[in-house]
């Protein structure tokens, strides 16, 4: 729920993302060596196909009734019950959950100290970057959220904030900490059975789609932005994508094309829901 908010500062950090073919392709092996060695040959995890539909809901009480066959829900607000009433309805879940930032009023907001907090994120009071290079404290603090979508049922996870590095964080953040940190994320996900989507962070979709299992994307219609998503596609793997002003028919039909699972949602992220036409 973040496409409105972000005045981009992606240029800043283009350069350190880039490179030669040859060093994505390393990029690429380094990462799929490091997800197996941890996670193991047996581990297996949900794996959403393209055209799956979906609910994004962050805000009020779940209405379970919406038609579509998942569910992206509050990790923290979203009652275990609730979770499995979907789950007996025949529905997958993913639980959504801010790591690239701290919002003071989570649960765990006195596990981040003081010395990762950054600049607080514009638009959003309450809301600090944190500084994504800090791996060994973070990783404790995302395997704990990890655990309690694990144990509510879910399965799979959205981290929001994954791109960060193109932001005014407060830190140098490179397009390398971005992709450590992200690869990290799913690493420990991966450990405990759940699937993890790649939010927005466009520019690194060819280093990240052979690890993360699905995209979520805001207004890559509005933006000009929706044949990025499409190495995800081709992998077999769902985009779920949510505009925010345009109208269903100003980007159903690329959608349809490209085979997006798209919806219209208000910024607040309620259950009122646009789908587009099957």
């Amino acid at each position: 729920m973040r496409g409105l908010a972000l005045v981009l500062t992606a240029v800043l950090a283009a350069g350190a993302c880039g490179g030669t073919g040859g060093k994505r392709a390393a990029d690429t092996a380094s990462e799929k060596k490091m997800d197996q060695a941890a996670v193991g040959a047996a581990a297996s995890w949900w794996r959403p196909k393209p055209r799956t539909t979906w609910q994004w809901q962050l805000s009020g009480r779940v209405d379970t009734s919406v038609q579509a066959q998942v569910f992206d829900v509050d990790l923290f607000e979203t009652p275990a019950a609730t979770v499995a009433k979907l789950k007996k309805a025949g529905r997958r879940t993913i639980c959504y959950t801010a790591i690239g930032s701290a919002e003071n009023w989570r649960p765990d907001y006195k596990r981040f100290p003081a010395r990762v907090l950054g600049k607080k994120v514009a638009d959003w009071p309450g809301e600090r970057w944190v500084d994504i290079r800090q791996l060994n404290v973070l990783r404790p603090i995302w395997g704990a959220r990890l655990d309690q979508c694990k144990k509510k049922g879910f399965d799979g996870v959205e981290p929001d904030w994954m791109d960060g590095y193109k932001n005014d964080t407060g830190f140098k953040l490179t397009a390398r900490d971005q992709l450590a940190f992200n690869r990290m994320l799913a690493t420990e996900a991966h450990k405990r059975g759940l699937a993890i989507g790649l939010k927005n962070d466009l520019d690194q979709i060819p280093q990240l789609v052979g690890t993360m299992d699905f995209a979520v994307n805001e207004q890559c219609a509005q933006y000009g932005e929706c044949n990025e998503l499409v190495p995800f596609i081709k992998a077999g793997k769902a985009v779920f994508h949510a505009e925010y002003e345009l109208a269903l028919a100003k980007f159903c039909p690329t959608s349809k094309k490209l085979g997006l699972s798209s919806i219209r949602k208000p910024l607040e992220l309620t259950a009122k829901r646009q789908a587009c036409p099957a």
